[in-house]
Parts: structure tokens; C-alpha cells; sequence
């Protein structure tokens, strides 16, 4: 389909209705793979199912390669409850010429690895402001030959928020890109918040958190961190295409 991931809905039971069953089969693929997570493939999905589909529940369950991931509505946002994912300290010598591909000679703060997911967190130095990591120039088709571990699916360049003038409110932003999977750079992506989310909770003490994403067609997400290690968040969702897929 080419877009950096299309979700499949499928029915569980031949009984299964769009309309009025709560639970579904979801798959995530990009133009190169099938991926584990996709969290705002999953809004999509339950955007859908509720405000095309008018499905009547109030809760919706996907059953997926993540496990089950439920989806709710909350005003004119779609809630996505999605597990929440550790990082540990990476050595900078194991993934130098990946950090010099994605940010040159920038000053990185500090350098984190997601083995569930198989990302890599950059953060780079506070002094920097937003709209330098909205204006770097990334090579993200680089990454490929420059990484060299084999362990890196996913990489993630963020910034710690301002608190003052227009960007008041964001706690943290983020860029990501996965040439690993045929997606150069992601506009807004569920699953890097499942990582960064709990990074950042931990650097700034705080298990509410808003983020913007900065790619070229960014977003808002709206951070909940609950005590049963899994985070909620939140998203708009815009319908813009409608159509039939003829087999």
C-alpha cells in the first residue's frame, strides 16, 4: 500500500460483526514488513470501526503480535492502552557511525537501547530548541550500512520540551525513522512512545506527559503512564479517504 503501515482488521469468528462485536484480529505492515506494533495504525483501525462502522461498544480489543490492545473513546480522541517499554544505557563506541549518520557532530545527551523493540533512543544535549531537531536534514537510507550490530530495528532522535514562549506544555519532542523496515521517517509513532514514554517519565518525574512528534507531518499525544506497566495514549484521528479494495 506504501504508506509506512496499512492495517489489516480481520474478524475472529465467522459470527463476528464490524458493528457490534468488540473484539478483532489486527496486523501491521509496512511497504517491506510485517511489524509487531503500530500504535497509530491501531487509532486508525478503532476510527473506523467506530465512526464508520458505527461499532456500538465502547471499548474495543485488538488481538495482535503485541497481544491484546484495547481502544477506547474519550471525547474527540481515541485512547490506545499499549505496553509500556523499558530502556537501558548503550555503550556510544557499539553504534558510533549509526549516531554520526542520524545527528553529525550534534551533542548527544544521552544514548538509550530498547530490547523489546529493538529501538534506539538518541536523546541530544537540552541546549538545543525545538526547531533544530524539526530542521535537521536526516539520511535515514545511511542507517543501513552505518549500523553495524544487527540489533537496531528503530531509531529515535528526542529533545527535552521547553517550558516557555509558543511550546509551553510539551514535555518532549521526537523524530523517528525505521529504513529497516521501509519507512524512511514515520510522521507519528505509537510504539516510539511506548519506549520514550517511559524514558521520559523517569528523567522528569512524571507519569502525565504531552509530546509532539516533529517530522514534517507531526502530531500531539497525550501521555498516561498507569501502575500495571502499560501507558495510554491519546490522539485525533482525521478520515480522508474512503474507497474499495477489490480482490
Amino acid at each position: 500500500m506504501n504508506l509506512s503501515e496499512t492495517a489489516f482488521i480481520r474478524k475472529l469468528h465467522p459470527a463476528d460483526d464490524f458493528t457490534k462485536s468488540s473484539c478483532f484480529g489486527l496486523r501491521w505492515f509496512t511497504p517491506a514488513n510485517e511489524v509487531p506494533l503500530c500504535g497509530h495504525a491501531t487509532l486508525a483501525s478503532a476510527a473506523v470501526l467506530f465512526h464508520l462502522q458505527k461499532n456500538t461498544n465502547s471499548v474495543l480489543t485488538f488481538v495482535t503480535l503485541s497481544g491484546e490492545l484495547k481502544t477506547r473513546r474519550e471525547k474527540d480522541h481515541i485512547v490506545l492502552d499499549l505496553p509500556l517499554y523499558s530502556t537501558y544505557p548503550q555503550a556510544l563506541d557499539e553504534v558510533g557511525e549509526l549516531i554520526k549518520a542520524a545527528v553529525g557532530d550534534m551533542i548527544v545527551q544521552d544514548l538509550r537501547y530498547s530490547p523489546d523493540t529493538k529501538k534506539l533512543l538518541v536523546r541530544l544535549s537540552d541546549t538545543y530548541e525545538r526547531s533544530v531537531l524539526e530542521k535537521l536534514q536526516v539520511n535515514a537510507q545511511q542507517f543501513l550500512s552505518a549500523e553495524k550490530t544487527g540489533k537496531v530495528k528503530g531509531l529515535i532522535l528526542t529533545l527535552k520540551g521547553n517550558s516557555s514562549g509558543k511550546d509551553k506544555g510539551h514535555d518532549f519532542y521526537s523524530r523517528y525513522f525505521a529504513p529497516w523496515y521501509g519507512v524512511l521517517e514515520d510522521p507519528v509513532t505509537g510504539s516510539a512512545h511506548a519506549v520514550l514514554s517511559s524514558y521520559w517519565s523517569e528523567q522528569l518525574g512524571k507519569t502525565e506527559m504531552l509530546a509532539f512528534q516533529c517530522s514534517r507531518r507531526g502530531g500531539e499525544l497525550k501521555i498516561s503512564l498507569r501502575n500495571d506497566g502499560r501507558v495510554e495514549i491519546a490522539g485525533q484521528f482525521a478520515i480522508v479517504l474512503k474507497g474499495n479494495l477489490t480482490l
